[in-house]
C-alpha cells in the first residue's frame, strides 16, 4: 500500500513539473509595452452586488485607461449598501458611464448570469469585457488585453488577474488556483485542441468578440450554471471557435476576499460544480492528500525509524518536488514563493471547505452566496 502511495504521488508529481515547465514556456502574459492600434468599440460590463466598498476604485482605475474607445456599463444587482451612490460618485459625471438596474432573476437563472446578459443586451462594443466589480485595471490594461486578443485571434480571452492577498487564509488557499491552472492544464493543448475538457476561464475577467459570444448564446446558453466561465469557455471550443487564456501579470488584479469566512464561503460556492459532484469532490480530495500530504507522513515514519519502500529520502525527494511545484507557481502569478513552505497547511483548509461545499449541497441543495442561494 505505501509502495502504491509512492509510485502514485511520483506519477502525479512528474506530470505537473512537466506541464509547469511547458507552461513556463508557452503561456502568455500581458505587456503594457504593446499598444493594440485597436479603433473597434469595446464595453466593460460589471455586474455588481452589495459592492460599495470596491466599486469606486474599480470605475476609477476603468475611467483612467489609456483606451479612448470603451463605455462602462455596471449593472446594480438589487444592492442594499449604496453601490450606486458609489459608482456615480467615482465616474464623477463622466459620459463613459452607464449605471443599469438590474432586473428581477427569471425562473433558472442565476443571478450574476442573468446580470451578465442583461448588461451584454445594452451593450454596444464590438469587443465585450465581463470584468467583476473588485478587479482593478492599471492605465494600459486594457489596451494590453486588446493586443492580446488581435496577436493571438481569440475569440474569447481568459485573462487570469493577478491574485492580491494578504490574510493568512488568503495566502494559504487563493495561490491555489493558479497551482491548478500552471501545472494541471497545459496551454499548449488548451490553444490548439478544441476538446471541451481542455477549457479554462477565471470569470473575474473574460473577453468576447461580440459576434463570437452572441453566436454561443451567450449567458443564457449557461444561465443556470454557477461555473459560467468555464460553461462559456467550453461552447467556445464546441463551436470550433478560438480561445486563449493569458497572465494578467499585474496589469490586471484582484483581491476576491479578505479573511477565512470568505474564503471559505467563496472557494465552497464553486467547489462541488468543479469537481462534478460529490463523488469527483471526494476523489479529488483523496487525490491531493495522497499527493501532497501521504509524502510527509511517509517522510515522519521513515525517519521515526518505521519501514517505508524505497527508504525515506524517496518521501523526501516527493515532498521537495511538491514544494517546487507550489513555489514555481506563485512565482509565475506574483504570489509569495516562500508561502509554498505551507503546502500541507493549504490542502487541509481546502479539504475544510470541501466538506462545506458538500454540507451546503446536502442541507440546501446548494451553496448561499451573498445572502441568496446560488442555484437556478
Amino acid at each position: 500500500m505505501i509502495a502504491l502511495l509512492l509510485i502514485v504521488a511520483s506519477a502525479a508529481l512528474s506530470g505537473m513539473i512537466l506541464i509547469l515547465l511547458s507552461n513556463l514556456m508557452s503561456f502568455p502574459r500581458l505587456d503594457s509595452a504593446s499598444p493594440s492600434g485597436s479603433t473597434v468599440k469595446v464595453s466593460v460590463l460589471i455586474p455588481a452586488r452589495n459592492e460599495a466598498a470596491v466599486i469606486g476604485a474599480t470605475v476609477r482605475s476603468l475611467l483612467h485607461q489609456s483606451y479612448p474607445r470603451m463605455e462602462l456599463l455596471i449593472l446594480d444587482d438589487d444592492s442594499d449598501d449604496g453601490t450606486d451612490t458609489a459608482a456615480m460618485e467615482a465616474a464623477q459625471n463622466s459620459d463613459r458611464l452607464r449605471l443599469i438596474r438590474g432586473k428581477p432573476i427569471p425562473n433558472g437563472w442565476l443571478a450574476k448570469n442573468w446580470a451578465c446578459q442583461q448588461l451584454a443586451g445594452l451593450a454596444s462594443g464590438e469587443i465585450l469585457v465581463f470584468a467583476d466589480a473588485d478587479v482593478r485595471w492599471q492605465p494600459y490594461a486594457l489596451d494590453s488585453l486588446l493586443y492580446e486578443m488581435g496577436r493571438t485571434r481569440a475569440d474569447m480571452l481568459a485573462v487570469m488577474p493577478t491574485q492580491q492577498t494578504e490574510s493568512w487564509p488568503e495566502r494559504l488557499c487563493v495561490p491555489l488556483m493558479a497551482l491548478a491552472i500552471h501545472a494541471y492544464l497545459p496551454a499548449v493543448a488548451v490553444h490548439r485542441t478544441n476538446h471541451p475538457l481542455l477549457a479554462a476561464a477565471n470569470g473575474q475577467c473574460i473577453a468576447f468578440n461580440r459576434a463570437a459570444y452572441d453566436s454561443i448564446g451567450g449567458h443564457a446558453a449557461v444561465r443556470d450554471n454557477i461555473l459560467d466561465d468555464i460553461g462559456l469557455a467550453r461552447r467556445v471550443k464546441r463551436a470550433g471557435l478560438r480561445l486563449r487564456m493569458v497572465e494578467a501579470d499585474g496589469l490586471i488584479t484582484c483581491r476576491m476576499y479578505k479573511d477565512w469566512r470568505t474564503v471559505h464561503e467563496g472557494y465552497a460556492k464553486n467547489m462541488l460544480a468543479g469537481f462534478g459532484g460529490a463523488a469527483g469532490l471526494v476523489a479529488s480530495a483523496v487525490f491531493h492528500w495522497v499527493v501532497f500530504l501521504g509524502p510527509w507522513a511517509l517522510l515522519g515514519l521513515g525517519f521515526a525509524g518505521l519501514p517505508v519502500p524505497w527508504h525515506p529520502y524517496w518521501a523526501l525527494l516527493l515532498v521537495c518536488a511538491a514544494l517546487l511545484v507550489r513555489g514555481i507557481s506563485a512565482w509565475r502569478t506574483r504570489q509569495r514563493v516562500g508561502d509554498a513552505l505551507l503546502l500541507p497547511v493549504s490542502v487541509i483548509l481546502m479539504t475544510i471547505i470541501a466538506g462545506q461545499s458538500l454540507l451546503w449541497h446536502w442541507r440546501h441543495g446548494g451553496p448561499i452566496w451573498k445572502g441568496r442561494r446560488a442555484v437556478a
